[in-house]
């Protein structure tokens, strides 16, 4: 028997769905609150000396926190081809604006404190806000036109076609649930933001940022709820007809696809995956109890389980489909149709089993070299190493 035989095509598919999630949430985790901190800089930090403390905080860590975002686009692209290629083509300048606003963070960080001018740096600063908020808001808005569908099919060879023009592809993207998703994930960052600047601040860049948060957590509270109830009531679902053959070659247009009903209607199919949205509505409670009442170590753990819960909801309750199509259903992505060969999945499963951990310890040391707080003292006496 060849060895990738050892482990079903189906089960590799679903092995392949779960970690692409984790890469997700590992990118929110780490990334998210870079993301956040950005946002709030120029919110918690009032005077230079504040604001270069805020951008130490995760100036040391923000490039390693990259490689969960590389990561996530290289699994999509090896074990989730159609998905890439169908999502990309579609999304094309979404990704162009999350692009060149992540571009804008590592720029800002080496050119602010170029010159000595007040003017040069505060527009760096706000540059800085632009790189965390906007990609914060358009992953969100992803999110949100992924749960709603998209305005694709697919040609008898695969080949994505889509309605509308170049630019009404990005214009259509901007639909009022999308929005909603979007604040979601924005608020949600900031507060993640403020639990990071409250574990490694002090002063009243800490209580600016604990304030801040507090307020982050509750709209994402709020937010979050309303685009529950939305996605039951409002936002058409979709479903597999007849028999679904899980280990078939990758092609949607072998399965029957059918849109109607509510998402909502796979917590009374699977009732265990209600765990989801309860640990994101749990994990905000505490993030912001911890918040108000100065706890560090455990406000960023808290916060931390809360987009981790909200971001599985959204794959638990979609399961099985990965990206569904509004205009010809039966060219829905699924779990079962949209990845590459089984003894892809196989060998990508044995590189991630090897590299993944290694990654993961890797972090963990540069986490625990540079724990501690940035404090304004570090900042203003060793400008020839800090930013």
């Amino acid at each position: 028997m060849i060895l990738h035989e050892f482990l079903s095509f189906e089960f590799l598919r679903v092995v392949w769905w779960i970690l692409l999630g984790v890469l997700l949430i590992g990118f929110a985790l780490t990334d998210g609150f870079d993301m956040g901190v950005g946002a709030l800089l120029p919110f918690v930090g009032k005077t230079d000396v504040e604001r270069r403390v805020v951008i130490n905080t995760i100036g040391p860590v923000w490039e390693g926190n990259q490689v969960w975002f590389i990561l996530g686009g290289g699994a999509i692209f090896a074990a989730w081809p159609p998905l890439y290629a169908v999502s990309f083509s579609g999304f094309y300048l979404a990704m162009f604006a999350v692009l060149a606003a992540l571009i804008l963070r590592p720029v800002g960080f080496k050119y602010r404190s170029k010159r000595d001018s007040q003017r040069w740096r505060n527009n760096w600063d706000w540059a800085l806000f632009v790189g965390g908020a906007a990609p914060a808001l358009l992953f969100g808005v992803a999110v949100g036109n992924v749960l709603l569908g998209v305005p694709f099919h697919l040609t008898e060879d695969l080949m994505p076609m889509y309605d509308g023009t170049f630019y009404g592809k990005f214009l259509g993207l901007l639909r009022p649930f999308a929005i909603l998703s979007g604040v979601v994930s924005l608020s949600m960052l900031l507060m993640h933001g403020a639990a990071w600047l409250t574990l490694k601040t002090e002063g009243m860049v800490q209580i600016r940022a604990r304030n801040i948060g507090t307020v982050a957590g509750i709209v994402a509270a709020a937010t979050y709820a309303l685009a529950g109830v939305w996605l039951a009531f409002g936002v058409d679902g979709f479903a597999m007809v007849g028999e679904v053959v899980t280990d078939g070659p990758s092609n949607p247009l072998y399965n029957e696809v059918s849109r109607g009903g509510s998402w909502l209607a796979a917590y009374g199919e699977r009732p265990w995956i209600a765990i989801a949205p309860l640990m994101g509505f749990a994990g905000i409670a505490m993030a912001v109890r911890g918040l108000r009442e100065g706890h560090e170590v455990s406000t960023l753990l808290w916060s931390k389980l809360a987009i981790t819960g909200i971001i599985a909801s959204v794959g638990l309750t979609m399961f099985p489909f990965v990206l569904p199509s509004t205009v010809d259903p039966t060219s829905s992505l699924s779990v079962w149709d949209a990845t590459s060969s089984h003894l892809t999945l196989f060998v990508m499963l044995v590189a991630a089993v090897i590299f993944m951990p290694l990654i993961m310890l890797y972090t963990a040391w540069v986490y625990k070299v540079l724990w501690g707080k940035v404090t304004e003292e570090e900042v203003t006496g060793s400008s020839d190493s800090v930013y």
